[in-house]
């Protein structure tokens, strides 16, 4: 058994590639030696900016030899078909065996393939992963690039170090050969580094200043980014993506704290980390839960004097956020008033408008949500207001240079203007939540708006018959589904999207309300599905009245009750009770015929069900004019032994057929009874 070292060593590999090039590596790897048939256990796979290294440990020296059996034509058969057996299996006709099958002989072919040097199994597979290698962006390059068939790789491909055991597997593609031969860090160490197997391989790229291994990198990043800020007092700022894209950066990294200039704390802090972040890849610090004037850098260099390195570092953030405060005090000379009528110079779609049309719709959906409607009861002044202006930092310099900013900056610019709290906040938060995990809004205004921006591009784009694919969903409609949903859920609010379709436009937009709400239906269906609340449940809840259900707070009440009440004997019994009542019913074709009395005496368990039915029937009604539908799972539980018995006393299709009319009459209203509190035709199982 050996350990087989490869590295395929380049130019830089962009931070956001490595992970996929890792899995990419073990996918490719593991392809080539099953299809040899050599078994591989555990793989270890690092990355550095100019290195991806795959080690396999306890590879057997040989593969084991097969024997596999062909069956092929029966003897007898036509020349062509016994030289076509061969052919495809690359084998003289002399080769092949007679056995009988059934009494006829056949001919059989008996291939042996013997076991192989491993060592040539990974020679001939180490060219394949390489050509086969996908990235997300590749190239080609030096002379041989004029040709299409050349090799394509992230950046230039240098070297290629391919070692099982102590011996190289000696291959070659595009003209670079493997070796034992490395480099090391590209500042600190000179020269080539002889690799002498595995399990010397990161000990001596480590003693060239090279941590080969990424996670010990973002190890290191991590905890040393942590005590160089408590080392000066501070707390970092935690950003998981940040140490991996640094650990992507760097092959010797040495966390360093630096400070900039107190003036640029006036700028809003989430400016200031962005910019940290996005430009320079920085770490911001925190004392006392408030932005400090300090960064963390990640150094790719074991300095001689650090402090040279932190002061460069310091200077090109300083430009960063000189430009931050330069649009912090530009956009600030102007209201959101007055940026927002920049809006009408923006298309928010081609069929739809503007995003100034877009505000003016939104600006009337929140007054009515906050009004009319009360979900939620707010100042409809504050929500109008606040929805008037929400997209006015669009068109500012600071959401300019930074789109993530959105929304937020306007909240910092309608406080700067000293507009009340309620629509400062509106306007920043209006975009949550974004995801399923984001903090869903509580502030009636801020949910008024928030709500209102949602069902705008739900019934714009219903309106105009852009509706998300299975695949495709361009403007983000599911999202605006399920931020619609969460609000609704987290602000206990109950909304009539019907009612809502009319007060965004006109009264004729009624049924585009009831389009989105089936749309809304199905993802809550979704939703609800992965809270354990089963699909089918809320396919028995999505009608009211006999069409669909406008309020997606009632159908989940629904649905959740009978999640409920089929998790008990009550309903799964009852349950089994409405399918065979709807099964016999269907089979006899039954639409119901009117009976004023019965022209016999019930029995005893017909006579039950009747009176459970006058009981339960008005209980349930009540129950579900006040929407309490956990009452009136409790009056169908009611039915629940009642119809049991009748179906263990009653013969339905009797003989007379009074007595067969009134009970097929009953069970059609044992059917109807439970109809009315849900479609139990839905409910499978």
């Amino acid at each position: 058994m050996s350990d087989f070292l490869l590295e395929l060593r380049s130019e830089e590999i962009p931070a956001r590639m490595q992970k996929g090039a890792r899995a990419e590596l073990e996918k490719l790897f593991r392809r080539e030696m099953d299809a040899a048939g050599v078994k591989t256990g555990e793989l270890t796979i690092w990355s550095t900016p100019r290195r991806l290294a795959l080690i396999a440990r306890d590879l057997p020296a040989q593969t084991e030899a097969v024997s596999e059996e062909a069956k092929g034509p029966p003897e007898g058969a036509p020349d062509q078909a016994i030289d076509g057996f061969c052919r495809k299996l690359g084998i003289a006709r002399d080769q092949l065996e007679l056995r009988d099958v059934k009494g006829r002989n056949t001919y059989f072919a008996v291939i042996n393939t013997p076991g192989r040097a491993v060592k040539d199994v990974l020679a001939e597979a180490i060219p394949t992963i390489i050509r086969d290698f996908s990235w997300p962006k590749s190239q080609r390059w030096g002379a041989a690039s004029i040709s299409t068939e050349s090799l394509r790789w992230v950046r230039p491909l240098s070297g290629i170090v391919a070692l099982l055991g102590d011996e190289i597997v000696a291959c070659e593609t595009h003209g670079i050969a493997s070796g034992n031969v490395t480099k090391g860090h590209r500042f600190h160490h000179a020269g080539d580094i002889a690799v002498t197997n595995a399990a010397t391989y990161a000990e001596q790229l480590r003693a060239a200043h090279v941590v080969v291994d990424h996670s010990e990198r973002e190890a290191i990043i991590r905890d040393g980014a942590r005590k160089v800020a408590a080392d000066a007092g501070l707390d970092l700022v935690e950003d998981e993506g940040l140490v991996v894209e640094n650990a992507g950066l760097t092959e010797w990294p040495v966390p360093l704290l630096g400070r900039f200039e107190d003036d640029f704390l006036e700028v809003p802090p989430e400016t200031i980390q962005l910019t940290a972040r996005v430009n320079q890849k920085y770490f911001v610090c925190e004392k006392v839960g408030k932005l400090a004037n300090a960064f963390v850098c990640t150094a790719n260099i074991d300095a001689v004097d650090p402090a040279v390195v932190v002061d460069g570092n310091r200077k090109v953030l300083a430009a960063r956020l000189s430009d931050a405060k330069f649009f912090w005090d530009v956009d600030r000379k102007k209201t959101l008033a007055l940026h927002a009528q920049g809006l009408d110079r923006i298309t928010f779609h081609e069929k739809l408008g503007t995003v100034a049309k877009k505000v003016d719709r939104v600006a009337k959906l929140a007054s009515w949500l906050t009004s009319d409607a009360k979900a939620p009861n707010g100042n409809h002044n504050h929500a109008f207001q606040a929805a008037k202006l929400s997209k006015a930092d669009l068109v500012t310099e600071m959401v300019g240079e930074f789109p993530e900013l959105q929304g937020l900056m306007g909240g910092y610019y309608a406080k700067a203007e000293g507009l009340h709290v309620d629509v400062a906040n509106a306007i920043r938060d209006h975009y949550k939540p974004v995801g399923q995990s984001d903090e869903v809004p509580t502030a009636p205004i801020t949910v008024a708006v928030s709500l209102a921006d949602k069902l705008d591009n739900l019934f714009s784009f219903f309106k105009i018959d852009i509706l998300p694919t299975g695949s495709k969903d361009p403007f983000a409609l599911r999202r605006a589904a399920l931020g619609y949903i969460r609000l609704v859920q987290a602000n206990d609010l109950r909304i009539s999207l019907d009612e809502a379709a009319q007060a965004w436009g006109t009264l004729l937009d009624a049924k585009l309300g009831k389009k989105v709400a089936d749309f809304l239906l199905d993802r809550l269906a979704v939703q609800l599905r992965d809270e354990g609340v089963r699909h089918d449940y809320v396919a028995a809840s999505r009608h009211w009245n006999g069409e669909i259900d406008v309020r997606v707070d009632r159908v989940e009440a629904r649905a959740r009750a009978l999640a409920t009440f089929f998790s008990t004997e009550d309903g799964t019994n009852l349950l089994a009770g409405y399918k065979r009542a709807s099964n016999i019913i269907k089979k006899e074709d039954w639409s119901g015929r009117t009976e004023s009395s019965l022209s016999y005496t019930p029995e005893v368990a017909e006579k039950a069900l009747i009176d459970a039915l006058d009981t339960a029937g008005p209980k349930a009604v009540s129950a579900l004019k006040s929407e309490d539908f956990a009452a009136a799972m409790t009056s169908l539980a009611s039915l629940r032994a009642p119809i049991d018995q009748f179906f263990e006393d009653v013969t339905v299709n009797d003989d007379n057929p009074a007595k067969r009319t009134a009970r097929l009459n009953l069970l059609a209203r044992f059917r109807n009874a439970v109809h009315q509190v849900a479609d139990f035709s839905k409910i499978e199982g």
